[in-house]
């Protein structure tokens, strides 16, 4: 039996909250314990990127584009499926996987390519909420774009509300994409022989082939391949090779009804846009917007209504999941946790600015160029994800019984291979241009870029080949574990007490007395917080100052009583200030101080006292939860 385990975990939050393994769960119950990771995924499969690439590639060529989003979807499901088993099996998000196997500067690039990716799928994201809006009421797309970063919350909410519920949110916004499309192509009433023509493929124009591109790119996300191997590993699972097994029979069910839905969605949008555009010569309509001013035309008045909820609950479903694999990037990459709304408020901050800055300069008609060429930057991303994925699943010694077989190998490389040739061709395509007509600086630095990015492909690929041995992580997940040297146990010798005279008091003085010892000396702080305390400070004088002097006289005799040493120190003002100053003046060695659980608008109303404090104080601060 292979076993598989490890102290570092991904999205720690909801890291295993889901439970598989409870007998009460069988049969239906049992798979859809596992179902629900890669709807989570889908989502970044039908965001507004793809909306862009579609109504371009549907009005501008007809139907003749639907092989290429088969041939992406059937990328995905493969290679989305390495991405589940490197999860399941290792444990391991991508992330996570590259930090341990490539040296600490190839990391960092490769940190930085995958950030570009979240910022280009973002960009996405805020251009189809912003369009949405629009579409919708009408307001200016800058302040659409603006107010997307009210969003940033958004995950916050969803993620204390647990996994599950998070689940939720997401299929019910995807469900209502497919709905919304599903009602569209009813109304389009497309000739579907013409539609199954589209799915031979045929050679590709220079623009054609930069529309194909920007529709990979847009559907075989890398970003997508981080998060996947990430949200699998929010299921518990039997580690015996029969539960390793189960579990990823459960997911390739779950991979392939998410991703087909997907794939529905994306073709309607290219069926409809060649219907109703296409079709009719309308061919010129390739942007969000204009399509939506004719559908009435076409398709009725209800129709230009269901198109704008659609893409506002694909751009607010796709920036969920975004954000989830920014913080999977940040963490696997850098071994760096944040704050998610921190987190959530950089990603977006770096696509509102782009977005903000090209239609602030270039205007409002430039927003579908700029949505098109993110997903061209995304198609670009894929072979720094793709490569070292399949490097890892292959690796018998680290995936055991579990690493892939040689049809799937060489499946999986013939999918790379296509990727990173029809980059290089598209790349070829525009810098042409450049060489012809641009400047020596120009050239110069499009010609470093394009030999820094050639090398570094070459090297993720032949590097695990070259460095068979035993080797360290670059960024290692926890130090070396070594035998522990003698311990020094602390002896306390004045401990401080943050009190609120309330009935919390006691628990804190118990905690307290049970950190010191019979020569400790114990320390009773209370900061006084009337009106008149916080304008005149010490000179207070009013009733609550006396009344707060009267309890900390009887604490201070009750612990005398009890045979101890104790002393009692008033502080005004500001509270968390206050007892950062006192328990520096006495020179204390360690504070006991109660958390009362507050979280977000509470926070903020009361203060957080418990962070502010340790984070002033370079001594034990002990934390009671009262």
């Amino acid at each position: 039996m292979t076993n598989f385990s490890h102290t570092d975990t991904s999205l720690s939050e909801v890291h295993q909250s889901i439970d598989t393994t409870t007998g009460k769960k069988t049969g239906f119950r049992k798979i859809l314990s596992f179902l629900g990771p890669a709807y989570l995924i889908s989502v970044g499969y039908m965001d507004p990127g793809n909306w862009a690439t579609d109504l371009a590639g549907g009005s501008k060529f007809g139907y003749t584009l639907i092989w290429v989003l088969l041939m992406s979807n059937l990328m995905a499901l493969l290679l989305q499926g390495l991405s589940a088993r490197l999860g399941i099996v290792r444990g391991r998000d991508l992330a996570q996987a590259n930090r341990e196997a490539y040296p600490k500067a190839v990391n960092f690039i490769l940190y930085i390519f995958a950030e570009i990716a979240i910022a280009a799928c973002d960009l996405a994201e805020v251009l189809g909420m912003a369009i949405g809006i629009q579409l919708l009421t009408g307001l200016p797309l800058v302040w659409g774009v603006s107010i997307t970063v009210l969003d940033t919350f958004l995950l916050l909410f969803l993620q204390r509300l647990g996994m599950r519920k998070m689940e939720a949110f997401i299929i019910t916004l995807v469900a209502i994409v497919a709905i919304s499309f599903l009602i569209e192509i009813i109304f389009a009433k497309p000739d579907l022989g013409e539609v199954a023509l589209g799915f031979i493929p045929h050679t590709l124009s220079d623009e054609a082939l930069y529309i194909a591109i920007g529709i990979i790119g847009a559907t075989v996300m890398p970003h997508n391949l981080y998060l996947h191997s990430a949200l699998v590993q929010t299921r518990k699972i039997d580690r015996t090779d029969a539960g390793i097994k189960q579990a990823l029979k459960f997911n390739r069910i779950d991979t392939t009804i998410a991703l087909n839905l997907a794939f529905f969605v994306n073709a309607a949008i290219l069926v409809l846009a060649a219907t109703v555009f296409f079709k009719t010569g309308n061919s010129h309509v390739a942007e969000i917007k204009e399509a939506h001013r004719l559908l009435p035309g076409f398709l009725g008045n209800l129709a230009p209504k269901i198109f704008a909820i659609a893409l506002i609950a694909a751009g607010q479903s796709s920036t969920v999941t975004g954000t989830l694999a920014g913080q999977i990037i940040m963490e696997g990459y850098l071994s760096l946790r944040v704050n998610p709304w921190v987190r959530r408020l950089i990603t977006r901050l770096l696509a509102i600015i782009p977005a903000l800055l090209v239609i602030i300069i270039y205007g409002e008609d430039n927003a579908d160029g700029l949505l098109i060429f993110s997903q061209v930057i995304l198609s670009i991303q894929l072979g720094f994800a793709i490569i070292p994925l399949i490097h890892f699943v292959s690796d018998k010694k680290t995936m055991g019984n579990f690493s892939i077989n040689t049809i799937t190998k060489i499946a999986a490389w013939a999918i790379a291979a296509i990727l990173v040739f029809l980059n290089l061709k598209m790349i070829i395509n525009e810098a042409s241009g450049v060489f012809l007509t641009g400047s020596l600086i120009a050239k110069s630095a499009l010609s470093l870029a394009g030999l820094l990015f050639t090398f570094l492909l070459l090297y993720i690929i032949i590097f695990p080949w070259l460095d068979k041995r035993k080797k360290k992580a670059s960024i290692q997940m926890h130090a070396d574990i070594n035998t522990i040297k003698e311990l020094v146990i602390p002896q306390f010798s004045r401990i401080a007490i943050a009190l609120d005279f309330s009935e919390n008091d006691e628990k804190l003085l118990a905690f307290a007395l049970g950190q010191g010892k019979q020569q400790t000396r114990y320390v009773l702080v209370h900061i006084v917080e009337s009106a008149s305390a916080k304008l005149l400070g010490k000179e207070s004088d009013d009733y609550e100052t006396r009344k707060d002097q009267e309890r900390m006289d009887f604490y201070v005799d009750y612990l005398k009583n009890l045979g101890h040493t104790a002393e009692g120190y008033l502080g005004f003002r500001n509270r968390s200030k206050e007892i950062v100053r006192i328990v520096k003046d006495i020179n204390a060695d360690m504070l006991v101080v109660g958390a009362h659980g507050h979280t977000g608008l509470k926070d903020f109303i009361y203060g957080e006292t418990v962070n502010t404090v340790r984070h002033e104080l370079k001594i034990p601060v002990l934390i009671v939860n009262v």
